[in-house]
């Protein structure tokens, strides 16, 4: 596991992971949370091709924000022919992901592992 420079934000962690860029998501994704986490988020999935896996394993609380968060990454990174997998075990987000729907578009895996050995398609389409 190849560690990236950390950025500057208590609600990110980024690291690359069997050729994924892993984005952890850490605490309480609120509001303020992803307008910190936003610009890490864009640079990654403005890469073409880029894959990348969304962690949500340390998120103590989920809102809308969050929700924005991914929808926004799910269009970005399939729009430039990417790939994005999602972790996520907490009852309540995942709650809130099937409520939504987003849990449809972007199946959640239970752990990390789980995510990096899907199979490529398994990631979602436009």
């Amino acid at each position: 596991m190849q560690q990236e420079p950390a950025p500057l934000t208590r609600h990110l962690r980024i690291h690359r992971d069997r050729g994924h860029t892993v984005l952890e998501f850490r605490g309480e994704i609120d509001i303020a949370a992803a307008v910190e986490i936003l610009p890490c988020l864009d640079r990654v999935t403005a890469r073409p091709g880029a894959r990348v896996v969304i962690d949500l394993s340390r998120v103590d609380f989920f809102d809308c924000s969050g929700l924005r968060l991914l929808y926004r990454a799910r269009g970005r990174v399939l729009g430039q022919g990417g790939e994005l997998r999602l972790v996520c075990a907490h009852p309540l987000t995942l709650r809130v992901l099937r409520t939504t729907g987003l849990a449809r578009l972007l199946p959640p895996q239970p752990t990390l592992a789980a995510a990096l050995e899907q199979p490529e398609a398994a990631s979602g389409s436009l």
